[in-house]
């Protein structure tokens, strides 16, 4: 695999033919019931897109029907509070998504009508919208012929290629991109639509272009999968470079991952008068506008009961007497692990000052749930729970 190709090898006309026909009839006879197929609102199509974007389907499910039954139009997800947004979406993820969702509903409702627009140009001007994203929602929901190259794409179409780049380079994924928009079928040139009066509530077979996008990451979600493709039962194997050379547990090539850092955190369940302190996130900060157990990163030497005061002084100009253990909770983000260890802690007196947040509240502990959280800290909320319980 050190051998590197001096040119990204090409698909002839008549693979691409094979594949666009192969893989649709596959699709159109084995799509996955999922309920933004049954969904022809681009709005809707849209929110799913953004859901799943490094997140699995059976995640996402449940999180999409409830955010739409709160926000079912761009109107009404323009209106959200930060609040109500943050907390249908607590626990999915990746936050940001859910704040350029809104900022683009707003745009939406401003200046196209309310109406999610069809013109790709102005869709990918709305913001949160990246190439993929305008790719997927402008194919699936308008038809257009407009590739949409996410992770199983990448994977996909590098093993029909038989590609021994690595991916992650700024040449190859460009080169990907056009493999992609190369192997899109125009409206009407894949093979014949099934015949779904009746039969099916899926939108399958709507359009080619959109059919293809969703086929080839469903492909790669099912069958074309990262460790073990399942290549027996493979539809387009005869058109597969990496199958043909026995490369397919090789490719896609990846540069070698870094070792994710790890940190550790002191965290306090601070009271007062039978309330506990929640502090705002601030909004350009990781995690923005969630509320958290107040605290902050070990310093190298320091002890966490240390951490811990230090931080509520740094953060709310509160001093506090640290009590009793908790609960150890370890999280990993893409990029970071936190162990969060957190303490009963007794505050002292004087006010709440907003040096290092948003906000901070005084909260029975009965309200918290109401309050969106990152997932430690519901983890936290839950072993509370617990020990009040005993």
């Amino acid at each position: 695999m050190s051998r590197r190709l001096s040119t990204t090898p090409a698909l002839s006309a008549a693979q691409r033919s094979r594949l666009q026909r192969d893989l649709l009839d596959w699709f159109r006879a084995n799509p996955r019931d999922l309920a933004w197929r049954r969904t022809g609102d681009p709005y809707r199509i849209w929110v799913s897109e953004v859901m799943l974007q490094q997140t699995q389907i059976a995640t996402v499910i449940p999180y999409y029907e409830r955010f739409l039954a709160r926000f079912p139009t761009a109107r009404a997800l323009a209106a959200a509070t930060d609040h109500a947004l943050l907390k249908v979406w607590q626990g999915l993820g990746y936050y940001r998504r859910a704040m350029h969702l809104r900022e683009a509903a707003r745009v939406i409702v401003r200046e196209h009508g309310g109406r999610v627009p069809d013109d790709p140009e102005a869709f990918a001007a709305l913001p949160g919208v990246g190439r993929y994203t305008c790719g997927a929602v402008q194919s699936i929901a308008f038809g257009r012929r407009m590739a949409a190259l996410d992770g199983n794409a990448i994977r996909v179409i590098s093993r029909w290629l038989g590609l021994t780049k690595c991916v992650d380079e700024t040449a190859t994924k460009a080169a990907l991109w056009q493999a992609a928009e190369s192997l899109v079928p125009a409206e009407g040139d894949g093979p014949p639509r099934p015949a779904t009066a009746g039969a099916s509530p899926l939108r399958i077979g709507f359009n080619d272009p959109g059919d293809w996008n969703q086929a080839i990451m469903e492909f790669g979600a099912l069958l074309c999968q990262p460790r073990s493709p399942r290549c027996s039962e493979c539809p387009v194997q005869r058109d597969c470079g990496a199958n043909r050379r026995g490369l397919q547990g090789r490719i896609p090539v990846r540069r070698k991952r870094k070792a994710i850092p790890h940190i550790e955190v002191g965290a306090g369940i601070v009271w007062r008068r039978g309330r506990i302190l929640l502090c705002k996130r601030k909004a350009d900060a990781m995690l923005g506008g969630l509320w958290e157990f107040p605290g902050g990163k070990r310093n190298a030497g320091e002890t966490i009961q240390n951490c811990i005061r230090r931080e509520l002084k740094e953060e709310c100009d509160l001093g506090v007497r640290v009590g009793e253990h908790l609960i150890d909770v370890t999280h990993t983000y893409t990029h970071l692990r936190v162990t969060l260890r957190c303490y009963h802690c007794q505050a002292g007196p004087g006010q709440v000052k907003k040096i290092g947040c948003d906000d901070a509240r005084w909260v029975l502990p009965h309200k918290i749930p109401a309050f969106p959280l990152p997932a430690a800290d519901v983890r936290i909320l839950q072993a509370l729970g617990a020990a009040q319980e005993r």
